[in-house]
């Protein structure tokens, strides 16, 4: 990239916190947020939002009237673009483009008018607006009143970078001042968790860390879903912002079947290298991995980074073995751990995870997330 794009603000809802101090708390500590939940009697691990952060969404949903349908992922999505909008200082009057996408969408809402279908042979009138994909960056449209480009997308685990990437070309075309992106899962239910045991990637063991993302000795699977939203402010202007976009990378891969990746993770190969352009190798500090807990998957990702770093790997971590797979916002997620710690010069590993050393800088982050599709992402975030 000729001229950076700037991060003037990033916020989020998910069992890390709410605020930018409760998050890099909980991000220091060696806890994590797991737990084995009951879905209509079914026993899964699962990182869901506190009682405490379900109730202020709850009380944003009965704020207004016109919210009340309105699926968890919405919800999310809203609250979390009003706190970034928010630290931002932007105003509501601005023609401002949007971005948040999905990989489930409206997961609850889908599967409540389903299950009225089958049982009595109809549905509400509202089941097919308030299920829709539009739904999440329409609604935030609508809340922060914008009147610029509204873009909704759903490219799986990849969603929320593909947001940031998509920003950063009608920001880079001149077609677009500023942008709001992110990505928002609500996916915490019964169907949703059925689909990823059957499968055969779901966590299973009742370990200290169920999620071993990172754990190259692992024997066994070990994803675990979670649920979050994430929204980042982005623009040209480089005031006030906390952190800037130095690179992007995207790539596609042939794939084997619908949910595979090469052993050398060849689309991440493509991104990374992509994304990190004429910088030296030696500038990366860190990568905020995609890392899921599968066998194959962490495998193919530090494959592909050790095909193009070599011998000399920076700094590798993930945040899912703390908060589990929250799809579609998993890339924002990663995209604040990295600005957090470039913030705070100071790099979270994983406690159980020995594949890395903790850096001698942090100036230069790469974040990665990959979808079914055999597609990925890769972001480069630079201090300011």
């Amino acid at each position: 990239m000729k001229n950076p794009v700037y991060i003037n603000s990033i916020a989020s809802i998910s069992p890390l916190g709410t605020t930018r101090e409760e998050i890099w708390n909980n991000y220091k500590t060696n806890q994590h947020f797991i737990e084995q939940h009951d879905f209509s009697g079914s026993e899964a691990f699962a990182a869901s939002l506190t009682s405490k952060q379900k109730a202020e969404v709850e009380s944003l949903r009965n704020s207004e009237s016109r919210f009340k349908g309105l699926d968890n992922s919405v919800s999310y999505s809203i609250f979390s673009a009003r706190a970034a909008f928010k630290e931002a200082g932007w105003e509501k009057a601005d023609s401002i483009g949007i971005n948040i996408g999905s990989s489930r969408g409206a997961t609850q809402l889908f599967e409540k008018h389903h299950k009225e279908f089958i049982e009595k042979g109809k549905v509400g009138v509202l089941a097919s607006p308030s299920t829709t994909l539009g739904n999440i960056s329409s609604w935030v449209a609508q809340d922060l009143r914008t009147t610029g480009p509204d873009i909704s997308h759903s490219v799986t685990c990849s969603t929320g970078l593909h947001a940031v990437l998509n920003g950063v070309v009608w920001l880079q075309s001149g077609f677009a001042d500023k942008f709001v992106v992110g990505g928002s899962e609500a996916a915490l239910t019964p169907f949703t968790i059925a689909q990823m045991k059957a499968m055969k990637i779901y966590a299973n063991k009742d370990l200290k860390y169920p999620c071993q993302a990172l754990n190259m000795e692992k024997e066994h699977n070990s994803m675990v879903l979670g649920e979050a939203a994430g929204v980042a402010c982005i623009s040209k202007n480089p005031k006030n912002s906390i952190a800037k976009i130095t690179g992007v990378g995207y790539a596609t891969e042939e794939l084997k079947h619908s949910v595979s990746i090469s052993a050398n993770g060849t689309c991440f190969q493509k991104s990374m290298k992509m994304a990190i352009g004429d910088l030296a190798m030696s500038e990366i500090d860190a990568v905020v991995m995609h890392a899921p807990g599968t066998i194959k998957g962490d495998e193919a990702e530090i494959n592909a980074i050790k095909a193009i770093f070599g011998n000399e790997l920076p700094a590798l971590t993930s945040n899912k073995w703390k908060i589990g797979h929250t799809f579609g916002a998993s890339g924002i997620l990663s995209m604040e751990l990295a600005i957090l710690m470039l913030q705070h010069d100071e790099f979270i590993s994983v406690p159980f995870s020995a594949i890395s050393k903790a850096p001698k800088k942090l100036d230069n982050i790469l974040v990665n997330a990959v979808g079914f599709g055999g597609n990925a992402v890769s972001i480069l975030i630079s201090k300011n």
